[in-house]
């Protein structure tokens, strides 16, 4: 568990510097966060980030721009076609999502792959390979494009791993995109979480362990197989502490960012207390009640 941190916000007047500062006050050395507000594509200028002062406060703790994740808007919905204007628009989105990426640094960028809305599994796929296959080609940056694996709620595609192996099975640049990995979700679409090397196995098996490059840390408020998608508190949920300590300590994830997005409570943040706890590796009953 070499980089262990969390989703943080990216606003003025800071802008990154803030971000870094925020992560580093939950004694994190990794972090995500959006490169603008995710619901729509108003984007500041690069040059107003504070990109350099983050960077160089990172720095004074050991934390290098490769180490952090960004998250593309979720607006972006790249598995359906049938609006060309809307798919062209993700398309173009995307390659800017790219490019922001690769000024602070960053080299992974993760994205979620899309909803087929009233078409299937197949269609999703075939829509999602022809447009990243688009974007590759028209982009030039080495940022890796990270599909996240979805809980499965409504038309979502990307729920289950043979889908990712079929996506990397047909697509021409399979060097530039790599999975990001979301407990809650996986464990939302049905699979067993509660024994982290069984399912590295698994989805080693089928994708393969070198295409997975983030991990997102969250327990669920569901029961397994629900597909709802609704992210918990680690302990607090239907996976629980323990599962999801060993996921964060399993071995073969040593070089894997590994990023909470669990909620806040009462208003109050609590991946200080979450880190800390994974590092320790055991769970304090009632810690949730205590956040400062």
């Amino acid at each position: 568990m070499k980089r262990l941190g969390c989703h943080v916000g990216l606003s003025g007047p800071l802008y990154f510097l803030g971000s870094a500062q925020e992560a580093l006050s939950y004694e994190a050395n990794t972090f995500m966060f959006y490169t603008g507000a995710p619901q729509n594509t108003k984007r500041k200028p690069i040059e107003e980030l504070r990109i350099d002062e983050g960077t160089a406060l990172l720095a004074d703790h050991g934390i290098k721009p490769s180490d952090l994740v960004v998250h593309a808007p979720y607006i972006i919905n790249l598995a359906n076609d049938e609006k060309q204007e809307t798919y062209e628009l993700g398309i173009s989105f995307l390659l800017e999502e790219l490019r922001r990426t690769a000024a602070f640094g960053v080299k992974n960028l993760v994205l979620h792959p899309g909803a087929h809305v009233g078409h299937d599994q197949a269609h999703g796929l075939r829509s999602l390979l022809k447009a990243l296959t688009q974007v590759i080609e028209s982009d030039e940056t080495d940022v890796t494009i990270c599909l996240e694996t979805m809980a499965g709620k409504g038309s979502e595609v990307g729920i289950d791993f043979s889908f990712f192996a079929d996506f990397f099975a047909a697509f021409p640049y399979p060097n530039r995109i790599g999975i990001c990995l979301d407990t809650c979700h996986v464990h939302d679409a049905g699979y067993d979480v509660s024994n982290a090397s069984a399912l590295l196995d698994e989805f080693d098996r089928v994708i393969g362990l070198d295409k997975l490059r983030v991990v997102h840390l969250n327990d669920s408020k569901n029961p397994r197989g629900a597909k709802k998608d609704r992210h918990e508190n680690l302990g607090y949920g239907q996976i629980g502490f323990d599962a999801l300590c060993a996921f964060a300590h399993e071995p073969r994830l040593e070089e894997i960012p590994i990023i909470l997005e669990t909620p806040w409570w009462n208003e109050k943040a609590p991946y200080a207390k979450e880190i800390s706890l994974l590092r320790k590796g055991s769970f304090e009953p009632g810690w949730r009640d205590n956040l400062e």
